[in-house]
């Protein structure tokens, strides 16, 4: 299928690891153009280096997120090497474990900056280009906001967050024809989720337990999976949807407790 996607200028936030790494490639092989911005230039480079040798095209700017002005500063300069943004994914962030008992407000706002308020921020200054475009914004977000995880406040609230500003950002966003849709991760095996599972007790159990709870093929999603999900909804194929957050999960956060009762 012809996603019509070619030479479109698609911002690609955390775009050289993990997720974003899979939406950078999965957009280059359609013919677009992903400018990843994330925080190290070496890795930002490598990803437009392995794009460019597979015959694709690509860009970067190195930017601190978690920083207000940097977000200003890195549209600024897409705009200035591509001259519009047809596309924005949303997709940096951490699950940096700043919880509720043992957590602190200096760590709640920090985490927020780093998970969230940059969403906002990449959008907000994107937002004239991408009306010229009628361009369209894809958020990426994380199970927690909804079944929570323990010990996570910050995140699981920027996910919360995210999943609303899908929404909001829908409604407001109508009358340019930018549409707006949110892709929900849980169980994706990325470098940062097997960092995290070796710090658990009995990590290889502990896998087997949550993969066992997957009711589509008990695995685990591939970020190739959420890449096509949101290559998908960038397109123009997806042209009549708008306001929705979907899981690409194998079912994990609804259909296993329907099982369960089954």
């Amino acid at each position: 299928m012809n996603l019509q996607l070619t030479d479109k200028v698609i911002i690609v936030t955390g775009g050289a690891k993990g997720i974003g790494e899979g939406i950078s490639h999965a957009l280059a092989n359609e013919g677009a153009i992903p400018v990843i911005i994330g925080r190290n230039e070496k890795d930002n480079a490598a990803i437009v280096e392995a794009i460019k040798k597979n015959g694709g095209k690509a860009g970067q700017v190195a930017a601190e997120l978690a920083e207000p002005q940097a977000c200003a500063e890195a549209v600024e300069k897409v705009l200035a090497e591509y001259g519009r943004i047809d596309g924005v994914v949303n997709n940096a962030g951490v699950n940096d474990g700043v919880g509720l008992e043992n957590g602190n407000y200096e760590d709640f706002m920090a985490s927020l900056h780093r998970n969230l308020v940059h969403y906002y921020l990449i959008v907000h200054h994107a937002l004239p280009a991408l009306k010229q475009s009628k361009g369209s914004i894809v958020n990426i977000t994380s199970k927690t906001a909804e079944t929570g995880q323990g010990n996570t406040s910050a995140y699981a609230a920027a996910n919360g967050g995210r999943n609303a500003l899908t929404r909001e950002w829908a409604v407001e966003l109508l009358k340019y024809g930018i549409r707006v849709n949110a892709v929900v991760v849980a169980e994706c095996y990325t470098p940062a989720y097997d960092k995290w599972i070796k710090t658990l007790k009995n990590p290889e159990e502990k896998l087997k337990e949550i993969t066992a709870r997957i009711p589509l093929e008990n695995r685990m999603t591939t970020p190739e999976e959420i890449a096509n999900m949101t290559v998908f909804l960038l397109s123009n194929v997806s042209s009549h949807t708008t306001g929705q957050i979907i899981h690409v999960d194998g079912g994990y956060v609804h259909l296993d407790r329907a099982l369960a009762n089954a």
